[in-house]
């Protein structure tokens, strides 16, 4: 009987509960509905914040170019050119298995050392030369926020040499922090490089900024910039292989040119010779003739040696060709003034709900703790 009375308490409770909860939800719901102005009117608020947000906030513009990068494996077909520029001690590079395979690519237009290159890259503004890293500094209002920081306000970018035709700057610890700070802006918020299509070989490189100018010039110079850096590493084993062989080659054929001159040369020299004396003419001219038979032998090698190090070179250069470039006017990114009216009325009229509710339970807590 005990333990029946229990069972019959529990079930009770339960409806109670449930009952309770169901009739407190309509409580809420009824005071929420006697509170429809309010929320309404946090609403239409939350949409004109949203409405006047849009129209104030800048176009956004999109420079895009796109091209092609075919890179052929090196190594096929050139094992046994291997073999026979080992004669030379000459590395053809075949299997070597490279750093800018695959898609490294797009890592390096993401790198500090070819943004920041880039950035110091001049352009012409209205008849005048203005460094890229300024135009950004200009329209982004930087100088505007360094007013009462002397040190940043005079900050000069001017280049102070030219390495090896790359733009450079002296180590300065507050000009490298800004530099550092720009890059990581534009790396992650306006720079994007990938593939439209992973089965395709074409890669699209995308820059957008509030600035039109900005963007082309930048998309334009960073593309320049590194394909040409992914085109000099990519060969530049090769390359030095090339010239290493040519200058061998050029070398022994002017040893060999001049031991041909000279077996001439003592054969002139000695024109009424006594024949007693054979030996001032045939010694010097056979040992000129010997060493020029041998130099022809080195340079016949030398130069199988060299063609196949051209080879090597013409299959370790990828193709690399533009085929759109970013065109006045560029596109035109603004934000959705519907899609924002209607974010602004949800997010202020979910807010207005939160605080009639939170209203509601302090009322409610005060007014049980007044009894």
């Amino acid at each position: 009987m005990i333990k029946e009375g229990q069972q019959h308490h529990r079930k009770v409770n339960s409806e109670i509960s449930f009952r309770e909860i169901v009739i407190r939800i309509r409580e809420w719901w009824r005071y929420l509905l006697s509170k429809w102005i309010t929320i309404i009117a946090f609403a239409l608020l939350g949409g004109a914040i949203g409405f006047w947000y849009v129209g104030t906030k800048k176009p956004v513009y999109t420079a895009t170019t796109t091209f092609v990068l075919e890179d052929e494996k090196s190594g096929s077909g050139l094992g046994s050119l291997a073999g026979l520029a080992a004669i030379a001690s000459v590395d053809l590079g075949v299997g070597g298995g490279g750093i800018f395979q695959g898609d490294n690519i797009y890592e390096l237009y993401k790198s500090r050392k070819m943004v920041v290159q880039t950035l110091l890259s001049e352009i012409q503004v209205k008849g005048k030369k203005q460094l890229l890293v300024e135009r950004y500094i200009d329209f982004n209002g930087l100088r505007k926020n360094w007013v009462e920081r002397p040190d940043l306000k005079s900050l000069s970018f001017k280049i102070d040499s030219v390495i090896e035709g790359t733009p450079a700057l002296k180590s300065n610890r507050l000009r490298d922090s800004v530099l550092t700070s720009i890059v990581s802006d534009i790396t992650k918020n306006a720079l994007i490089v990938g593939k439209p299509d992973k089965k395709l070989s074409i890669v699209r490189v995308d820059v957008s900024s509030r600035d039109e100018m900005f963007a082309k010039e930048f998309n334009e110079k960073i593309v320049k910039n590194v394909n040409n850096f992914y085109l000099q590493t990519k060969t530049k084993k090769s390359l030095q292989n090339v010239k290493i062989m040519q200058r061998k080659t050029d070398s022994v054929r002017a040893v060999m040119n001049g031991d041909i001159y000279t077996a001439v040369a003592v054969a002139d020299a000695t024109p009424n010779l006594n024949p007693t004396r054979q030996v001032q003419r045939i010694a010097p001219a056979q040992k000129a003739q010997f060493s020029a038979e041998a130099n022809k032998a080195i340079l016949s090698a030398l130069v199988q040696n060299l063609e196949m190090s051209k080879v090597s070179l013409m299959k370790e250069t990828p193709l690399l060709q533009v085929i759109d470039e970013p065109f006045y006017p560029l596109p035109i990114t603004r934000s959705s003034k519907l899609l924002a009216i209607v974010a602004g009325c949800f997010v202020f009229g979910l807010l207005a709900v939160l605080v009639l509710i939170f209203k509601k339970v302090f009322d409610d807590l005060n007014l049980n703790g007044g009894k």
